[in-house]
């Protein structure tokens, strides 16, 4: 019966390109992953869920669980995933099963977060990384899935040099046409920072520079904290600036830190608040739960003494009530 619906889905799509592509640019054969499942997945090995699993007579479990651990969100996927295409194969798998969509983070251009530092790391060099994104789309295959393409990556250039923007551009191009060949129903978007780090007509130009034209769209806020409406403003000026290149692109916020905004800092700010939870619409062609609310962003902030996507309950706690 899936096989069926995802036929019928993937024919829908195909005849309805034509008409698309007056919008959009992108793959003329890519299924809507949305249409194939129901509703969003929610990882049932996330970090919210082990701390409460593994502490259930804190009280502040409850609230967690009810509130974080529970909510559809996204898993990271890194050099810390093991065998790549077994990862997001069993995740993409398990997803499927269920009949939901899973969104998937992949992490590992090489110098990642080189301006910050929080994140350090990657993989280890141009063909690595290739090998190594090459087997992520090949083990999601054929099934609907959703992938969040390297954040930071276009938003750390200032701390490049020409030789190395080009190379990442490179890198990223080939990331996108791997999961256009080799997984046709993912649909994947190239982060685009968010709402307070690049101007828009800069950003289009990263983005188009990058290979976007061949992606489903753009991420916007990823790990931030700016709200919905800023990062919808943001994103609409940026395809404003993307028509000169002859496209425009749909765009997904990430919402899982936004409900009381930014107040200007991005690494573990104090008084957030979790935002609305994953769903279509709303400003954006999509909102996700991409970073797991009470997720450090490093040693900083209220995380001070943490590394980067170590859970911290007190802070998970405190942003359900956004104190």
């Amino acid at each position: 019966m899936r096989k069926s619906v995802r036929a019928a889905s993937a024919l829908l799509a195909g005849l309805l390109a034509g008409g698309l592509a007056l919008l959009h640019a992108g793959p003329a054969y890519a299924a809507d992953p949305t249409t194939m499942t129901s509703g969003f997945y929610t990882d049932p090995d996330n970090s919210a869920l082990r701390w409460t699993a593994a502490n259930p007579g804190d009280g502040r479990a409850a609230a967690i669980r009810a509130s974080i651990a529970n909510t559809p969100a996204a898993r990271w996927f890194g050099n810390w995933s093991g065998d790549i295409a077994a990862a997001a194969g069993s995740y993409a798998g398990r997803a499927d099963s269920a009949g939901k969509l899973p969104v998937l983070v992949a992490y590992n251009i090489p110098d990642r977060d080189i301006c910050a530092g929080q994140s350090g790391g990657g993989a280890g060099s141009r063909a690595a990384y290739e090998s190594w994104i090459a087997a992520f789309a090949g083990g999601i295959g054929n099934r609907p899935a959703v992938v969040i393409l390297e954040p930071d990556a276009l938003g750390h250039e200032s701390c490049m040099t020409a030789g190395q923007i080009a190379e990442r551009n490179a890198m990223l191009k080939y990331a996108i046409a791997q999961f256009n060949a080799k997984a046709p129903n993912t649909w994947v978007y190239l982060d685009a920072g968010n709402a307070g780090w690049i101007g828009a007509t800069a950003m289009a130009q990263q983005l188009a520079a990058a290979g976007v034209a061949g992606a489903h769209g753009f991420a916007l806020n990823v790990s931030n904290y700016f709200t919905t409406d800023q990062n919808s403003s943001y994103g609409n000026a940026v395809n404003s600036a993307l028509r000169s290149y002859g496209y425009t692109k749909p765009f997904v916020i990430d919402t899982s830190r936004n409900g009381n905004g930014s107040n200007g800092q991005w690494c573990n700010p104090a008084g957030r608040r979790t935002g609305t939870p994953s769903q279509r619409g709303g400003g954006a062609e999509m909102l996700l739960w991409i970073k797991i609310p009470g997720e450090s962003d490093g040693n900083c902030g209220v995380g001070a003494g943490s590394s980067a996507g170590q859970f911290l309950p007190e802070v998970a706690y405190k942003m359900i009530y956004g104190y």
